[in-house]
C-alpha cells in the first residue's frame, strides 16, 4: 500500500513539474535567461507572435534582435542559419498535427509558417531552426 501511495505522489509531482515547465516565462525570466546564453545590454522586450523579441548585444559586443522562447528561454538570434529546409519544416509541423500548412519563410534566424492547428483554427507559427519544434503561435 505504501509503494502504491509513494508512487502516485511522484507521479502527481512529476506532472505538475512537467505542466510548470510548460508555462510561459515573464520577462523577467526572460531577460535572465538572455544574460545567461551571454548576451547583454537587453532592451525592448516584448511578447508578440507567440514569442519574446528583444534587442541586444551578443557576447562579442555585436546589435542582435533575438526570438526567444516562451517556455524554455532559449535564444534565437536573427542572422542564425537553419539546419532545416522548408520541407524538413512542412514535414515537421504536420507530424505535430498542423495541416493547410502555407507562407513557410526563414527570417531574422527562425522560420515562420501559417497553418490550420489541430483544432483547425488558422494560426502563425515560429519554429526552431534546429529542431523543428514549434516555440510560438499565436491566432491568425
Amino acid at each position: 500500500m505504501k509503494k502504491i501511495a509513494s508512487l502516485t505522489i511522484a507521479l502527481a509531482l512529476g506532472v505538475s513539474g512537467t505542466a510548470m515547465a510548460q508555462q510561459a516565462l515573464t520577462e523577467h525570466q526572460i531577460e535572465n535567461s538572455l544574460e545567461q546564453q551571454g548576451y547583454t545590454k537587453v532592451h525592448d522586450l516584448t511578447f508578440r507572435d507567440g514569442v519574446w523579441k528583444a534587442k541586444a548585444h551578443s557576447a562579442d559586443g555585436q546589435r542582435v534582435n533575438v526570438r526567444v522562447d516562451p517556455r524554455s528561454g532559449q535564444a534565437f538570434p536573427d542572422e542564425r542559419v537553419s539546419r532545416l529546409s522548408e520541407r524538413d519544416v512542412r514535414a515537421a509541423l504536420s507530424t505535430e498535427g498542423y495541416t493547410h500548412v502555407h507562407d513557410v519563410d526563414f527570417s531574422d534566424g527562425i522560420w515562420t509558417a501559417k497553418a490550420d492547428n489541430t483544432a483547425g483554427a488558422g494560426v502563425r507559427l515560429q519554429v526552431d531552426p534546429e529542431t523543428g519544434r514549434v516555440i510560438g503561435s499565436d491566432q491568425r
